[in-house]
Protein backbone atom coordinates (compact mmCIF):
# COMPACT_ATOMS: atom_id res chain seq x y z
CA UNK A 1 0.00 0.00 0.00
CA UNK A 2 2.67 2.20 0.69
CA UNK A 3 4.33 1.75 -2.72
CA UNK A 4 1.27 2.02 -4.34
CA UNK A 5 0.84 5.43 -2.61
CA UNK A 6 4.33 6.74 -3.41
CA UNK A 7 3.55 6.00 -7.37
CA UNK A 8 0.29 7.44 -6.90
CA UNK A 9 2.05 10.99 -5.07
CA UNK A 10 5.20 10.65 -7.64
CA UNK A 11 2.76 10.68 -10.86
CA UNK A 12 0.59 13.32 -9.28
CA UNK A 13 3.31 15.54 -9.11
CA UNK A 14 4.74 14.93 -12.43
CA UNK A 15 1.80 15.55 -14.06
CA UNK A 16 1.36 18.69 -12.34
CA UNK A 17 4.35 20.11 -13.40
CA UNK A 18 3.81 18.75 -17.08
CA UNK A 19 1.61 21.25 -18.28
CA UNK A 20 3.26 24.50 -16.60
CA UNK A 21 6.54 23.36 -17.57
CA UNK A 22 5.04 22.87 -21.44
CA UNK A 23 3.66 26.39 -21.16
CA UNK A 24 7.21 27.69 -20.00
CA UNK A 25 9.34 26.10 -22.74
CA UNK A 26 6.42 27.96 -25.16
CA UNK A 27 6.45 30.97 -23.70
CA UNK A 28 10.08 31.45 -23.79
CA UNK A 29 10.22 30.13 -27.49
CA UNK A 30 10.36 32.53 -30.46
CA UNK A 31 6.93 32.05 -32.11
CA UNK A 32 8.05 30.31 -35.23
CA UNK A 33 9.98 27.96 -32.75
CA UNK A 34 7.37 27.07 -30.62
CA UNK A 35 6.97 23.87 -31.46
CA UNK A 36 10.42 22.67 -31.69
CA UNK A 37 11.47 24.05 -28.34
CA UNK A 38 8.43 22.64 -27.07
CA UNK A 39 9.28 19.45 -27.60
CA UNK A 40 12.09 19.37 -25.19
CA UNK A 41 9.59 18.57 -22.79
CA UNK A 42 8.84 14.98 -23.81
CA UNK A 43 12.57 14.87 -24.39
CA UNK A 44 13.32 15.35 -20.99
CA UNK A 45 10.56 13.02 -19.72
CA UNK A 46 11.97 9.99 -22.30
CA UNK A 47 15.64 10.94 -20.88
CA UNK A 48 13.84 10.57 -17.33
CA UNK A 49 12.61 7.36 -18.47
CA UNK A 50 16.48 6.28 -20.13
CA UNK A 51 18.16 7.17 -17.40
CA UNK A 52 15.56 4.46 -14.96
CA UNK A 53 16.40 1.95 -17.35
CA UNK A 54 19.79 2.23 -17.64
CA UNK A 55 20.45 2.18 -13.46
CA UNK A 56 17.86 -1.13 -14.13
CA UNK A 57 19.94 -2.83 -17.09
CA UNK A 58 23.11 -2.11 -14.66
CA UNK A 59 21.64 -3.75 -11.64
CA UNK A 60 20.46 -6.91 -13.41
CA UNK A 61 24.02 -7.16 -14.80
CA UNK A 62 25.31 -6.16 -11.07
CA UNK A 63 22.86 -7.85 -8.83
CA UNK A 64 21.32 -11.64 -8.26
CA UNK A 65 17.46 -11.61 -8.32
CA UNK A 66 17.63 -12.18 -4.43
CA UNK A 67 19.77 -9.73 -4.20
CA UNK A 68 17.40 -7.21 -6.52
CA UNK A 69 14.49 -8.11 -4.46
CA UNK A 70 16.13 -7.74 -0.80
CA UNK A 71 17.60 -4.60 -1.61
CA UNK A 72 18.74 -3.19 -4.94
CA UNK A 73 15.08 -2.41 -5.67
CA UNK A 74 15.21 -0.03 -3.10
CA UNK A 75 18.14 1.91 -4.97
CA UNK A 76 16.19 3.35 -7.55
CA UNK A 77 13.83 5.16 -5.07
CA UNK A 78 17.05 6.60 -3.55
CA UNK A 79 18.16 8.06 -6.68
CA UNK A 80 14.85 9.74 -7.12
CA UNK A 81 14.74 10.90 -3.88
CA UNK A 82 17.93 12.83 -4.70
CA UNK A 83 17.01 13.71 -8.19
CA UNK A 84 13.43 15.17 -6.54
CA UNK A 85 15.49 17.50 -4.25
CA UNK A 86 17.23 18.57 -7.39
CA UNK A 87 14.36 18.98 -9.15
CA UNK A 88 12.46 21.41 -6.45
CA UNK A 89 16.08 23.41 -5.76
CA UNK A 90 15.81 24.36 -9.70
CA UNK A 91 11.99 24.76 -10.01
CA UNK A 92 12.28 27.57 -6.95
CA UNK A 93 15.23 29.18 -8.65
CA UNK A 94 13.37 29.91 -11.80
CA UNK A 95 12.29 33.23 -13.05
CA UNK A 96 8.81 33.59 -14.59
CA UNK A 97 9.16 34.36 -18.59
CA UNK A 98 8.97 37.92 -19.90
CA UNK A 99 5.24 36.81 -21.46
CA UNK A 100 4.03 36.25 -18.22
CA UNK A 101 5.98 39.33 -16.66
CA UNK A 102 4.01 41.43 -19.00
CA UNK A 103 0.96 39.55 -19.03
CA UNK A 104 0.89 40.03 -15.17
CA UNK A 105 1.67 43.80 -15.35
CA UNK A 106 -1.17 44.24 -17.53
CA UNK A 107 -3.48 42.71 -15.51
CA UNK A 108 -3.84 40.24 -18.48
CA UNK A 109 -2.79 36.91 -17.03
CA UNK A 110 -5.29 33.94 -16.79
CA UNK A 111 -7.06 32.48 -13.36
CA UNK A 112 -9.48 29.94 -12.07
CA UNK A 113 -6.90 26.99 -12.49
CA UNK A 114 -8.61 23.99 -12.64
CA UNK A 115 -12.23 24.74 -12.77
CA UNK A 116 -11.80 26.93 -15.91
CA UNK A 117 -9.79 24.65 -17.48
CA UNK A 118 -12.14 21.94 -17.42
CA UNK A 119 -14.98 24.19 -17.99
CA UNK A 120 -13.07 26.21 -21.26
CA UNK A 121 -11.09 23.20 -22.59
CA UNK A 122 -12.71 20.29 -22.45
CA UNK A 123 -12.23 18.74 -25.32
CA UNK A 124 -8.35 19.45 -25.11
CA UNK A 125 -7.91 17.78 -22.03
CA UNK A 126 -9.49 15.06 -22.55
CA UNK A 127 -8.46 14.50 -26.10
CA UNK A 128 -5.09 15.89 -26.50
CA UNK A 129 -4.05 15.61 -22.51
CA UNK A 130 -5.52 11.99 -21.47
CA UNK A 131 -5.65 10.41 -24.80
CA UNK A 132 -2.01 11.84 -25.49
CA UNK A 133 -0.85 10.56 -22.11
CA UNK A 134 -2.00 6.92 -22.29
CA UNK A 135 -0.60 6.52 -25.43
CA UNK A 136 2.95 8.02 -24.61
CA UNK A 137 3.34 5.90 -21.22
CA UNK A 138 1.50 2.68 -23.49
CA UNK A 139 4.71 2.53 -25.28
CA UNK A 140 7.36 4.31 -23.20
CA UNK A 141 6.55 2.20 -19.70
CA UNK A 142 3.94 -0.44 -20.12
CA UNK A 143 5.59 -2.45 -23.30
CA UNK A 144 8.12 -2.90 -21.28
CA UNK A 145 6.15 -5.47 -19.17
CA UNK A 146 4.24 -6.47 -21.74
CA UNK A 147 7.24 -7.48 -23.45
CA UNK A 148 7.71 -9.84 -20.13
CA UNK A 149 4.42 -10.88 -19.14
CA UNK A 150 2.70 -11.62 -22.88
CA UNK A 151 5.69 -12.51 -25.11
CA UNK A 152 7.65 -14.13 -22.71
CA UNK A 153 10.84 -12.15 -23.09
CA UNK A 154 13.43 -12.05 -20.34
CA UNK A 155 13.45 -8.99 -18.23
CA UNK A 156 17.28 -8.01 -19.49
CA UNK A 157 16.58 -8.60 -22.95
CA UNK A 158 12.98 -6.07 -22.48
CA UNK A 159 15.27 -3.91 -20.88
CA UNK A 160 17.62 -3.36 -23.49
CA UNK A 161 14.95 -3.41 -26.28
CA UNK A 162 13.07 -0.09 -24.40
CA UNK A 163 16.34 1.48 -23.76
CA UNK A 164 16.89 0.85 -27.72
CA UNK A 165 13.59 2.44 -28.44
CA UNK A 166 13.69 5.27 -26.02
CA UNK A 167 17.06 6.22 -27.31
CA UNK A 168 15.19 6.91 -30.92
CA UNK A 169 11.91 7.99 -29.31
CA UNK A 170 14.39 11.03 -27.69
CA UNK A 171 15.71 12.02 -31.00
CA UNK A 172 12.58 12.15 -32.82
CA UNK A 173 11.00 14.66 -30.78
CA UNK A 174 12.19 17.73 -32.44
CA UNK A 175 11.38 16.33 -35.50
CA UNK A 176 8.05 16.33 -35.07
CA UNK A 177 8.04 19.83 -32.83
CA UNK A 178 9.89 21.12 -36.16
CA UNK A 179 7.65 19.61 -38.08
CA UNK A 180 4.31 21.19 -36.27
CA UNK A 181 5.93 24.45 -36.57
CA UNK A 182 6.67 23.92 -40.60
CA UNK A 183 3.24 22.35 -41.42
CA UNK A 184 0.78 23.44 -38.29
CA UNK A 185 -0.24 21.75 -35.09
CA UNK A 186 -3.46 20.30 -36.55
CA UNK A 187 -1.29 18.17 -38.98
CA UNK A 188 0.82 16.81 -36.90
CA UNK A 189 -1.86 16.22 -34.06
CA UNK A 190 -4.02 15.24 -36.53
CA UNK A 191 -1.61 12.53 -37.61
CA UNK A 192 -0.67 11.44 -34.00
CA UNK A 193 -5.06 10.54 -33.42
CA UNK A 194 -5.44 9.02 -36.04
CA UNK A 195 -2.65 7.07 -36.45
CA UNK A 196 -3.04 6.08 -32.52
CA UNK A 197 -6.10 4.75 -33.04
CA UNK A 198 -5.36 2.39 -36.38
CA UNK A 199 -2.22 1.54 -35.38
CA UNK A 200 -1.92 0.68 -31.78
CA UNK A 201 -3.61 -2.59 -31.99
CA UNK A 202 -1.84 -4.14 -35.39
CA UNK A 203 1.90 -2.90 -33.37
CA UNK A 204 0.88 -4.87 -29.69
CA UNK A 205 -0.78 -7.61 -31.22
CA UNK A 206 2.73 -9.21 -33.42
CA UNK A 207 4.55 -7.90 -30.07
CA UNK A 208 2.98 -9.83 -27.92
CA UNK A 209 3.44 -12.81 -30.24
CA UNK A 210 6.75 -12.58 -30.60
CA UNK A 211 9.21 -14.96 -27.85
CA UNK A 212 12.50 -15.70 -27.82
CA UNK A 213 13.82 -18.88 -29.05
CA UNK A 214 13.53 -21.66 -26.19
CA UNK A 215 11.06 -19.35 -24.36
CA UNK A 216 7.84 -20.42 -23.27
CA UNK A 217 5.96 -18.25 -25.74
CA UNK A 218 7.36 -19.67 -28.53
CA UNK A 219 5.86 -22.79 -30.20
Amino acid sequence: MILVVARLAQGLSVGGEFGSSATYLSEIATPRRRGFHSSFQYVSITVGQLSALLVMIVMQSLLTEAQMYAWGRRVPFVLGAIAGLVVMHLRRSMVESEHFQRSSAAGSAPHGGLRVLLREHRRQVLGLAIGGTVAFYTFTSYLQKYMVNTAGIPQPTASLIGFAALFLFIFMQPVAGALSDRWGRRPVMFGFSVGGRLLTVPIMTPVGRTGIRGSPSCS
